[in-house]
């Protein structure tokens, strides 16, 4: 079950991050990025109800797209996000006790990094992925410089992706990216437009599409 949702995530190659000041907001968030074209989403712990929203989610959209938990700290979150559905889980720091867990539920783990050293070891705790966060201030030249010495290493860079940067991110070798305002905005949020959303969503997919020439 891991490994395909493994290759699941690799697929899409997006990973829209839904951080929402309200929980209503998150189905409904979800659902215009699956009208796009979206295959996974990330829905944070930061958002109220976060639990009952993956949860919800699941039920409502679970046969369309991979759902996700991010900002997971702690590993008693790991499980509770695991058990509201959570099919992969996403922390921003480097907390290899959230592995076990993760992996005992069959989800896909990817914790946070910023230097070779955190990229290394997260890989060495048995991450699935390395979430390089943020990535706005090290962008597409770090990561292939990470990567000529460390080519196993599967970095998804969260932060300063958008549909400018996004193509130099694949070309240095990351399997996917992280995108959170640029796609999913405050702005979109607030005023649920979801039919911008999708819209959004839709040039992110074909923007991911180009950038792998397929």
């Amino acid at each position: 079950m891991r490994e395909q949702r493994v290759q699941r995530l690799i697929e899409c190659g997006l990973v829209p991050i839904i951080r929402a000041p309200r929980r209503e907001d998150v189905v409904p968030a979800a659902r215009a990025l699956a009208e796009g074209g979206v295959k996974v989403v990330e829905i944070t712990l930061t958002t109220p109800g976060a639990l009952e929203a993956i949860e919800e989610t699941r039920r409502v959209l679970g046969s369309e797209i991979l759902v996700g938990a991010g900002s997971v700290i702690h590993a008693a979150d790991c499980r509770d996000a695991t058990a509201s559905g959570a099919e992969f889980i996403v922390s921003p720091i480097c907390r290899p006790e959230l592995v076990g867990p993760a992996h005992e539920a069959g989800c896909p783990a990817m914790l946070g990094a910023y230097t070779p050293t955190e990229a290394q070891l997260a890989h060495e705790a048995g991450s699935d992925f390395v979430k390089l966060f943020p990535a706005e201030g090290l962008g597409p030249g770090y990561i292939k410089s990470l990567r000529a010495p460390l080519p196993h290493l599967r970095i998804v860079p969260t932060g300063g992706v958008n549909l400018q940067t996004l193509a130099a991110f694949f070309q240095a070798g990351c399997p996917a990216v992280g995108v959170g305002s640029a796609l999913v905005s405050k702005d979109i949020l607030a005023r649920g437009d979801w039919t911008e959303l999708a819209r959004r969503a839709r040039q992110f997919v074909e923007a991911v599409r180009q950038a792998r020439g397929c």
